[in-house]
C-alpha cells in the first residue's frame, strides 16, 4: 500500500516591512504551522540580554537588585545573536559565560553633582562591542526634542548621588525569560471570507441598510453613495464577533451576510522590541523551525531504525 502524502507548500506574501512591524500572509498551511511559527517568534529566537550586574556603588533610592532588573529589561541590538554561543554550551569559558564568544561586557558609572536631578538612561551604558548597544528610539526624521532621544530611564540620581556598576550580557531566548524575546506582539488571525446576498439586501431599505453597516463595531462595511449598495470596504476589519449576523437575524433576513475563515490562510502582524528588525526576525524563526522540523524527522528516523534492527541499533548510537 502507498502512502499518503500531505506534504504542503506554504506561500508568503509580504504587505509591510519597516524596522520594528511587520505584516504579511501566510496561505496555503493550516494552523498548526501559523501558531508554531508565532511561537517560536515570540520564545525561541535569541537575543542578547544583560543576565549578570555586578554593583560596586548604589547610592541611589532604588535597590541592587531593582537597578539589575531594569538593566536586564533593556533591549540591545542582537544582530549577531544566531553566531553568538549560549553561554552554558561554550567551551571557551568553561561555562562561565564570561568571554567574548558568549557575553558582551557593559559598564556605567554616573554621579550627580548639581542641584538638578540627572537622568540615568541606556545611554550611558558603555559596550565593549559596538554592535551590541541599547537600542536607539530616537526618530531620526523628527528635529523636536523627543523625550525618547535620551534612552530608556534606568534611575534618577539627586546631589552626591553615584551609580558605579558592571553588567554582562549574554545570548538567551524568550523561553528562559521574557527579556530574551525579540517580539513585543506577534499575531495572526484567519483571512475572513464575506459573501453579502444581493438579491435580498436590494429589499431593505436605506435605513435598514445604514442600521446594518453601522451594527459591526469595526469598520467593515459601507454604502456606495451613488447607487446605495452594501459593499465590503475592509475584510480584515472583521473581528469575528458575530454582530452582523445577530443584526440580519433580527432583522429576519438570516441569510443576508455570510463570512467564514478561510482555513488555510493567515494575516500575520509582528512588532518587535528593535533587538533585532522585524524582517529578520522572521527569517531566524523560518530557520530555528526548519531546525525543528528536522529534529523530528531525525527522531522519527530513529524510532524506525529501532523497529528495524531492535537493539542492534540502539547499539550502534551507543544507546
Amino acid at each position: 500500500m502507498e502512502s499518503v502524502s500531505y506534504q504542503r507548500f506554504p506561500k508568503i506574501k509580504i504587505r509591510t516591512v519597516r524596522d520594528d512591524f511587520m505584516k504579511f500572509e501566510l496561505r496555503e498551511t493550516d494552523a498548526s504551522i501559523a501558531n508554531a511559527l508565532r511561537r517560536v517568534m515570540i520564545a525561541e529566537v535569541p537575543t542578547i540580554a544583560i543576565d549578570l550586574v555586578e554593583i560596586d556603588v548604589n547610592s541611589s533610592v532604588l535597590n541592587d537588585e531593582f537597578i539589575a532588573h531594569r538593566l536586564g529589561l533593556i533591549p540591545l541590538k542582537s544582530d549577531r545573536a544566531m553566531a553568538m554561543r549560549f553561554s552554558r554550551d561554550c567551551d571557551a569559558c568553561d561555562g562561565d559565560g564570561q568571554c567574548e564568544y558568549c557575553s558582551v561586557e557593559f559598564h556605567l558609572r554616573a554621579k550627580c553633582i548639581s542641584d538638578q536631578t540627572l537622568d540615568v538612561t541606556s545611554k550611558d551604558l558603555y559596550s565593549s562591542d559596538h554592535t551590541v548597544v541599547p537600542v536607539d528610539f530616537t526618530d531620526s526624521s523628527s528635529e523636536i526634542d523627543h523625550p525618547d532621544s535620551r534612552g530608556i530611564i534606568i534611575v534618577k540620581l539627586r546631589r552626591g548621588q553615584e551609580l558605579n556598576l558592571r553588567a554582562i550580557a549574554r545570548k538567551g531566548i524568550g523561553k528562559d525569560h521574557a527579556k530574551w524575546s525579540p517580539a513585543a506582539t506577534v499575531t495572526f488571525m484567519y483571512e475572513p471570507d464575506i459573501y453579502i446576498n444581493e438579491e435580498l439586501m436590494e429589499t431593505l431599505t436605506l435605513e435598514e441598510k445604514e442600521e446594518f453597516v453601522e451594527s459591526s463595531p469595526t469598520k467593515v462595511f459601507d454604502i456606495n453613495p451613488n447607487n446605495g449598495q452594501v459593499f465590503v470596504c475592509d475584510a480584515e476589519a472583521y473581528t469575528y464577533d458575530d454582530e452582523v449576523i445577530k443584526k440580519a437575524e433580527a432583522m429576519g433576513k438570516p441569510d443576508l451576510v455570510e463570512i467564514t475563515a478561510k482555513e488555510d490562510s493567515f494575516i500575520f502582524t509582528v512588532e518587535t522590541t528593535g533587538a533585532i528588525k522585524a524582517s529578520q526576525l522572521f527569517l531566524n524563526a523560518i530557520e530555528i523551525l526548519k531546525q525543528k522540523l528536522d529534529a523530528v524527522r531525525l527522531s522519527a528516523d530513529t524510532v524506525e531504525a529501532d523497529e528495524q534492527f531492535g537493539e542492534l541499533g540502539a547499539h550502534m548510537r551507543g544507546g
